[in-house]
C-alpha cells in the first residue's frame, strides 16, 4: 500500500470583488454594490470555475456587500464563511484567518478587497517579497503591476495550512475579466 503524501497540495484561490458601484455617493463603503459591469464579469468568472471544474472546499468571503454580491455572481462551491474580519484586513490578518483553515481541507476561496488580495498573492508567492522586485514569472509580474477587480489567482503550496507564509505558495494560474471576454 502506497504511503500517503506528509504534505498534500492545498490550492489558495485569491479572489478580487468585482467591479463596485460609486452611483450613491452618501453611501458607506461596506454598502456599495456591484456596478452592472461587476455582474457581468462575476458571472463570466462563475462560468470559467464551472467549465475548469474549480471547486474550492471552503469559501471565506468578505462582509462587504460587493464582495457578496461578487460570491453569488461566481457562485463556488463549497461551504461559505462571511466574515467581517476579512473588510479592512491586511495581508498578513489574512494569511493568519488562512492558518486557521482546517486539516484536510484541500482548497479555499478567499474574496476579498484591493490592495490586501494582491499584496498577499506577492506575499504568498515571493520567496523575499519586495514590490518593486522582478521576477521571471509573467502572471506574478502581471499581479505586481495590477491584480484588476474580479481577478483570481491561484496558489498551490504543499505544507499544512497552519504553516501557510512569506514564499510559501507557487502562483499556478491568473484568470482576468478581459481573459475571459
Amino acid at each position: 500500500m502506497a504511503k500517503a503524501a506528509e504534505n498534500p497540495l492545498h490550492t489558495l484561490y485569491v479572489l478580487r470583488h468585482a467591479k463596485s458601484s460609486w452611483k450613491e455617493p452618501g453611501l458607506e463603503d461596506h454598502e456599495r454594490p456591484l456596478a452592472p459591469r461587476g455582474r457581468k464579469a462575476a458571472e463570466q468568472l462563475g462560468r470559467h470555475l464551472r467549465q475548469a471544474t474549480v471547486k474550492p472546499t471552503l469559501v471565506l468571503c468578505s462582509s462587504a456587500r460587493r464582495t457578496r454580491e461578487t460570491y453569488e455572481g461566481v457562485g463556488p462551491t463549497g461551504d461559505v464563511m462571511i466574515e467581517p474580519a476579512l473588510y479592512g484586513a491586511t495581508a498578513g490578518e489574512v494569511i493568519e484567518r488562512l492558518r486557521e483553515v482546517p486539516e484536510p481541507t484541500a482548497s479555499t476561496m478567499v474574496i476579498g478587497h484591493n490592495p490586501t488580495m494582491q499584496l498577499l498573492i506577492l506575499w504568498l508567492a515571493s520567496p523575499h517579497f519586495s514590490p518593486q522586485r522582478s521576477t521571471r514569472n509573467a502572471e506574478l509580474e502581471a499581479v505586481r503591476e495590477k491584480f484588476p477587480t474580479c481577478a483570481l489567482a491561484t496558489l498551490t503550496f504543499g505544507c499544512p495550512w497552519r504553516e501557510l507564509g512569506p514564499g510559501g505558495a507557487e502562483l499556478t494560474g491568473l484568470v482576468r475579466p478581459a481573459d475571459l471576454e
